[in-house]
C-alpha cells in the first residue's frame, strides 16, 4: 500500500506541475508557446485584455528588454531610465490614442498580476525605445544648447524589398525584410504576435516583448495588406506635437485596408520620430507601394509591376537635402549604399523568378560591393557589424559593435492569404553569435556582458494566426 500510494502521490505531483506549466502559458484566449527560436503569442479581446494577456504571458521577457534597454541608453545617450519614463509621461502619453493607452495599461496590469514592480511609465518607455532616445534626446539636446551633450545618430535598421508583376514567380508580391539591430535586443527580439483584436483587422507580426507594434514593422494582416520598412539613415527632425510612432505603425496595422489606408493612417500625426522608408503591398490588387515618411516630406511612389529596395537610405532629394543632408549618397563605401547596389543587382538577376525560396537568399547574402568579395561585415545584406573593422560610422557603430542582423521574415501573396509568414531567429544566413568569446576578444564592449547573450540561429518556420503548439 504504501508503494502504490508513493506512485499515486507521484502522479498527482506531476499532474499539478503539468497543470501549472500550462497555465504559465496562457492568458485567458492569449496563450503562447516556442517554435523555431521563436516565441508565439496569440492575443484576443478589447485592448485592455490584449494588453493584459500581452504582460501577463511575457512578464519575464519584457522586464529583461526593459534591463536591456536601460543598460544601452544609459550607456549611448547619457540618461537614466528616469528621464525616459518621465519623457513617456510627457512628451509620449498626451498624444496616445485612448485605444493604444489602454493597452499599454493592460501590459502594465498584466506585469503587476506576476508580481512586477514596472509600472506603466516603464511600459511606454520601452514602446518609446526607438524615437526618444534616437529622435527626441538629439532635438532636446539641440534645442536646451547642452553642453557635452553625446552625438546621437539614428541607428540604421534593416534590409529589405518588395516586388510584384514581372518580377516576381506568377506575378505575385513578394515581400522580405531583415531586422538590424543590436544583438543584445535582437537575441530577444523574436515574439510572433497573433493579435484579434476586438476592432479592426487580425495582425500577424514579429515583434518586441512589451511593444505593441512590430517596431522593425514586418506584417500582415487579413485585408491582405503585407507591411515592412527600413530606417532613414541620419535623419534630423522632431515634432512634440506629434503621435509616437509606435502607435501610428499599430494602427495602420490593424486599421487600413488597402495602401491609400495605411499611407494616411501612418501620416496622420506624423512626429518624425524612427522616419522610416515604408515598403506596402496589397495582395488583393497586386500593387506594391514605398513611402518615405520623412516628417516634412512624404512622397509616395507605387507599381504593379517592378519592385522596391530598401536598407536605410533616402531617395528623394528635397527629404536628402532639408531632413538627411549629412547623409552621402556618393559614398559607396557606406552601409546603406553599398547594400543598395546588392539588393538591386540581386533582383534584376533573378527577375521573373523571385518567390519565397529567392528572398531566403536575399536576406542571408554576403556580398559586399564595395570590396567585390562575398565577406559578412557591415556592408553585406545579412549584417555582421561585429566582424567588421570599420564599424558602421553612418549611424555610430564602432568597429567590431555587435550589431547586424538578427531575424529574416518573408511572405508573398499566397502566404498572405491564409495571415502566414515565414520567420528566422538569428542570423538569416545561419550563423550563431557566441557572446563569450566575443567579449574576450573585444574588452571594449565588456559594459554589455550583463545583457549580451548568444543568439543561436534557427530555422526558416512557417507561422499562420490561430496555430496552436
Amino acid at each position: 500500500m504504501n508503494r502504490a500510494f508513493r506512485i499515486s502521490f507521484a502522479c498527482l505531483v506531476l499532474l499539478l506541475a503539468a497543470c501549472t506549466a500550462r497555465a504559465a502559458e496562457t492568458s485567458g484566449p492569449g496563450y503562447k508557446f516556442h517554435s523555431g527560436g521563436w516565441t508565439y503569442v496569440h492575443l484576443q479581446g478589447t485592448p485592455g485584455e490584449i494588453g493584459f494577456q500581452h504582460g501577463s504571458l511575457l512578464k519575464d521577457e519584457i522586464e529583461d528588454m526593459i534591463h536591456v534597454t536601460q543598460v544601452e541608453t544609459g550607456h549611448d545617450t547619457k540618461r537614466d531610465w528616469a528621464f525616459y519614463r518621465e519623457a513617456a509621461k510627457t512628451q509620449l502619453w498626451p498624444h496616445i490614442d485612448s485605444e493604444y493607452q489602454q493597452e499599454l495599461q493592460g501590459i502594465a496590469k498584466g506585469l503587476q498580476s506576476k508580481g512586477s514592480k514596472l509600472d506603466l511609465w516603464d511600459v511606454v518607455a520601452l514602446n518609446g525605445g526607438i524615437e526618444l532616445p534616437q529622435y527626441y534626446l538629439p532635438w532636446l539636446n539641440k534645442n536646451q544648447k547642452a553642453a557635452n551633450a553625446p552625438v546621437i545618430l539614428p541607428r540604421g535598421r534593416c534590409s529589405a524589398f518588395i516586388a510584384t508583376g514581372s518580377y516576381t514567380k506568377g506575378g505575385k508580391i513578394v515581400i522580405a525584410h531583415n531586422n538590424w539591430s543590436t544583438y543584445a535586443e535582437g537575441a530577444r527580439w523574436t515574439i510572433m504576435f497573433d493579435i484579434q483584436p476586438a476592432h479592426g483587422h487580425r495582425i500577424l507580426m514579429d515583434g518586441s516583448p512589451g511593444v505593441i507594434t512590430s517596431q522593425d514593422d514586418f506584417g500582415v494582416n487579413d485585408a491582405g495588406l503585407m507591411i515592412t520598412e527600413t530606417t532613414i539613415t541620419q535623419f534630423e527632425g522632431w515634432n512634440p506635437d506629434g503621435k509616437p510612432e509606435f502607435v501610428r505603425s499599430r494602427k495602420a496595422m490593424q486599421y487600413a485596408g488597402s495602401i491609400d489606408e495605411y499611407v494616411a493612417i501612418i501620416k496622420d500625426g506624423n512626429n518624425g520620430g524612427y522616419a522610416n522608408d515604408w515598403l506596402i503591398g496589397d495582395r488583393n490588387t497586386g500593387e506594391i507601394a514605398y513611402l518615405e515618411l520623412g516628417l516634412k516630406n512624404t512622397p509616395l511612389w507605387r507599381t504593379k509591376d517592378g519592385y522596391f529596395v530598401s536598407s536605410n537610405f533616402a531617395r528623394d532629394p528635397k527629404l536628402l537635402r532639408t531632413e538627411a543632408p549629412e547623409f552621402d549618397t556618393k559614398n559607396m563605401q557606406s552601409s546603406p549604399n553599398a547594400r543598395r547596389v546588392s539588393a538591386e543587382k540581386r533582383i534584376e538577376e533573378a527577375r521573373g523568378r523571385i518567390d519565397v525560396a529567392i528572398a531566403e537568399q536575399f536576406l542571408s547574402a554576403h556580398e559586399d560591393s564595395y570590396t567585390g568579395k562575398v565577406n559578412p561585415d557591415g556592408r553585406s545584406l545579412c549584417g555582421h557589424v561585429d566582424r567588421d573593422p570599420r564599424g558602421v560610422p553612418e549611424w555610430g557603430d564602432a568597429p567590431y559593435y555587435p550589431d547586424g542582423a538578427v531575424t529574416g521574415k518573408v511572405t508573398d501573396s499566397d502566404l498572405a492569404a491564409k495571415i502566414s509568414l515565414i520567420g528566422h531567429a538569428g542570423h538569416p544566413c545561419g550563423e550563431d553569435f557566441l557572446a563569450a568569446p566575443f567579449l574576450a576578444a573585444h574588452p571594449q564592449y565588456s559594459y554589455l556582458k550583463p545583457i549580451l547573450k548568444d543568439m543561436p540561429s534557427g530555422p526558416w518556420t512557417e507561422f499562420t494566426v490561430g496555430e496552436k503548439k
